[in-house]
């Protein structure tokens, strides 16, 4: 009995311990990647903006291309991640539709113009069916 609240404490703070090396670790990576940025990578920032890195040769900022022209200053801790780049659609594997998706893409799209019946609503009032 008298080993059961040291054993408990101990149980209590293992959990944290591991919680806590684990954001140490993320955040160690976090900071590698954001050191590591160069000109021509296309990043996040925290914010959800997507660009491209201009200019990279400060030590706490980098220069931004939001659009064609438009370059803006951020510090290097609002980059979230570093997008890679997909595989070119020349690279891509092109796949060939198979007899049941030939045939629906050669059906024009064309909306129909008659009515259909409505549908019967059921009488509940948060619209579940009842038995």
């Amino acid at each position: 009995m008298e080993f059961l609240f040291p054993l408990l404490i101990l149980l209590l703070f293992i959990p944290i311990f591991l919680s806590g090396r684990r954001q140490k670790r993320q955040m160690q990576q976090m900071q590698q990647m954001q050191a590591a940025l160069e000109p021509g990578d296309v990043i996040v920032t925290t914010s959800g903006l997507r660009g491209t890195i201009v200019d990279a040769s400060y030590e706490d900022t980098i220069d931004i291309e939001i659009a064609d022209g438009i370059v803006t200053t951020w510090v290097r801790g609002a980059v979230r991640e570093k997008v890679v780049e997909q595989a070119t659609a020349e690279e891509a594997p092109v796949e060939e539709p198979t007899t049941e998706t030939a045939a629906i893409e050669d059906e024009p799209a064309t909306p129909s113009l008659e009515k259909t019946a409505p549908e019967k609503k059921d009488e509940s009032t948060n619209g579940t069916a009842r038995s």
